[in-house]
């Protein structure tokens, strides 16, 4: 897989589609890695030059604790590297976030924007419902360094199958995938350095945000990320919302034929 050396880091990315086709930037959830976005990348390339990667701290990305580092400068980084003037932005969770803030910092080369599952950066946090607070401390409860697989497989089950439903409810091959992606991660449970935010946060400035966006989310996602939801379509000026039923917090993994007829629904509808 190739390699984009930057300062403190080497970022793993893969490219797929014809070069001279207009560019997808695809970021994944913090519980998952690139390989988040497999079932969509050959649709996907069909008609757009598919770029992912993973960002600092995830998957096969290496990076120096010591060195501080801007995620939005990454993605930019990578753009640069790759002769990619512009491209839709397009991530989950944590990395819809990143979306968000690369075309505050960079809006000459975000085209679009999609999120799924996602809340701006800057946002203050949310208080959880009583069942999601007992679901996050059992993770806590967990020692990282005693048993950081067990941590990682409880968390990813947490988000996977969400809220308003139990584990029988969903395909347990799905569940299975979840764990899967997570664990990719184990080589970074004590990997984070020192980030540097956007600032001002994103949060306080969605209205700027001009580009096209496509704002998702799972129904039974968290309290916090279906709120952001509604305030994304709020705050942003150009914003197409879509609820995903039978999903939580990774709906493209969960399902990904629905999510890769939405995605592209909204890309040719607004020439991407």
């Amino acid at each position: 897989m190739p390699t984009l050396s930057v300062p403190g880091a080497e970022l793993c990315y893969e490219s797929a589609g014809p070069a001279s086709a207009p560019a997808l930037l695809l970021l994944p959830a913090g519980i998952a890695t690139l390989r988040m976005w497999d079932a969509q990348v050959d649709a996907l390339a069909e008609e757009h030059l598919v770029v992912r990667y993973d960002p600092r701290g995830f998957g096969g990305t290496r990076h120096d604790e010591a060195v501080p580092f801007a995620n939005h400068a990454d993605a930019v980084a990578l753009l640069d590297h790759l002769g990619i003037e512009a491209a839709t932005v397009i991530g989950a969770s944590r990395g819809g976030r990143l979306a968000l803030d690369t075309a505050l910092a960079a809006p000459d080369r975000v085209r679009g924007v999609a999120t799924v599952g996602s809340v701006p950066g800057g946002t203050p946090d949310q208080p959880l419902t009583d069942e999601e607070q007992r679901s996050f401390d059992e993770i806590e409860a967990i020692d990282l360094t005693q048993d950081a697989a067990r941590y990682l497989r409880l968390e990813a089950e947490v988000w996977a199958v969400g809220f308003g439903r139990s584990a029988a409810d969903v395909d347990p091959r799905f569940l299975q995938r979840a764990r899967e992606l997570n664990a990719l991660n184990i080589g970074h449970v004590h990997d984070d350095g020192t980030v540097l935010p956007l600032e001002p946060p994103a949060c306080e400035r969605l209205g700027d945000i001009r580009s096209p966006a496509l704002v998702i989310v799972g129904e039974h996602d968290l309290s916090e990320e279906l709120a952001a939801h509604d305030h994304l379509l709020a705050k942003l000026p150009d914003a197409t919302g879509v609820r995903i039923a039978g999903t939580a917090h990774l709906p493209s993994v969960e399902r990904p034929e629905e999510f890769t007829r939405v995605l592209l629904d909204w890309l040719r509808e607004h020439a991407l």
